[in-house]
């Protein structure tokens, strides 16, 4: 990441939070996180901000273009320019597949594909302003899961918004390949996350994995600091499955 300016949206917590810090240690200039809790957002640009790096952040509420536009414009106004963009923003409500209300499908479906969406946009409007380095002018990599590739009726509408992800992606990278703009996702496995383990859902991860264990946050953000690094200058439309072995692609 070494130079580049990079934006995280969902950057509060989680995978989001790490990824910002691995960008600060693998010499990022300019971090930006984007997220519902300023608090968070502030917060997750410590790392940055101790390196002297220049920082921004900006609290929204993806759902809708408008203020998912405006906080995207906010912080890049800020950075000078954005030359990646990580979408890593959503939500996980598990219920059981015959019990899925309307008011899960439509809040999975504004966060997890339709704020992904509007930061797409507002990111690749930027990105075709600036001048390219090389023959790239941006990367955007979104987060989205092995759930995308498997039955999952316990948490099935979120499957499917990263199934839509998926999709959304490999279209958003043929429109704008010309413009030297690479946009990938990554899809990871079940986390051996803080949460997983307050949960008790490590002995599942285990027993689903052939490596018998469930996968480090920090091993799923190094595929998307690649993506979405200097050293990615020809993948796009691609989504990385990061499974251990639990999905073979």
């Amino acid at each position: 990441m070494k130079d580049l300016h990079v934006v995280i949206v969902g950057g509060g917590a989680g995978l989001g939070a790490l990824i910002a810090e691995m960008a600060v240690a693998e010499r990022a200039s300019a971090i930006g996180v984007i997220d519902l809790d300023p608090d968070a957002a502030q917060a997750a640009l410590a790392p940055a901000r101790d390196q002297g790096l220049r920082t921004a952040w900006a609290a929204c509420d993806i759902r809708t273009a408008p203020a998912a536009h405006a906080a995207f414009a906010s912080v890049a106004a800020s950075l000078g320019r954005v030359d990646t963009l990580v979408n890593s923003a959503a939500i996980y409500p598990r219920r059981p597949i015959l019990e899925i209300s309307d008011e899960d499908w439509d809040a999975s479906n504004a966060i997890n594909v339709k704020g992904t969406y509007h930061m797409m946009v507002a990111a690749i409007r930027q990105m075709r302003l600036q001048d390219p380095q090389g023959h790239i002018r941006g990367r955007i990599v979104n987060i989205t899961s092995v759930d995308a590739f498997k039955a999952h009726p316990q948490n099935a509408h979120y499957a499917a918004t990263k199934a839509a992800v998926v999709s959304l992606t490999r279209s958003m990278a043929q429109e704008v390949a010309p413009d030297g703009i690479l946009v990938n996702s990554v899809a990871p496995a079940g986390m051996a996350t803080e949460r997983a383990r307050e949960l008790g859902f490590l002995p599942e991860l285990a027993k689903a994995s052939p490596l018998g264990r469930g996968g480090e946050p920090r091993e799923m953000a190094e595929w998307v600091l690649m993506a979405g690094g200097p050293r990615n200058t020809y993948m796009t439309g691609e989504n990385i499955i990061v499974s251990g072995g639990y999905i073979y692609a």
